[in-house]
């Protein structure tokens, strides 16, 4: 078979057939390509609520805790912790990262703020923080409803290593320094 030595009547026909075929068509400006648009993310609806329930279970109250009256100091450790770490502690040697104020909720209201925080303050690496439950002179018999509520929900939790009461300055009887673990 021989070699073809330039184009053939085929393809001078091809190109001729499909110019024709062009005439009418104008070029783009652009030559890229739209795609769709990003499909979102899944929401993890079930995770949610997973977590959620495993919030409202953290905190129980049930089971038997030490009612607290209202000038009386609050003190928690976890075996293990250095007693001059609990001493600085009290001392108000820490500066506080974050604070919250509990004060006007209701029980529930406080239980999921109080949850939230502590996720909040874990998820941020906070070390040590400042709580405020009031000192029950606004509640009926005046009893510290919160302060009691707030003290059992906190030994519960794995993060909390200690809490004690707050120095004059920072509240007293009606506040609470919390030492949380240090973030992995």
């Amino acid at each position: 078979m021989a070699k073809k030595d330039g184009p053939s009547h085929t393809d001078d026909a091809d190109k001729a057939l499909f110019r024709d075929a062009m005439k009418d068509t104008r070029r783009l400006r652009s030559d890229k390509v739209t795609s769709a648009p990003k499909r979102p993310k899944p929401l993890p609806y079930q995770l949610w609520k997973d977590e959620q329930q495993a919030r409202d279970d953290m905190f129980s109250d049930s089971g038997e805790h030490a009612m607290v009256e209202t000038g009386e100091e609050l003190l928690f450790t976890r075996n293990g912790i250095q007693q001059s770490l609990i001493r600085k502690l009290r001392r108000g040697y820490f500066s506080t990262e974050a604070e919250l104020d509990l004060h006007g909720l209701t029980v529930p209201e406080a239980r999921i703020t109080l949850t939230d925080f502590l996720h909040h303050c874990r998820d941020y690496g906070m070390r040590c923080v400042r709580i405020v439950h009031g000192k029950g002179h606004g509640s009926k018999n005046k009893l510290p409803v919160l302060k009691n509520k707030v003290n059992h929900w906190l030994q519960q939790r794995d993060e909390v290593l200690a809490f004690c009461s707050a120095r004059q300055v920072d509240g007293g009887t009606g506040a609470i320094y919390v030492l949380l673990k240090r973030p992995r």
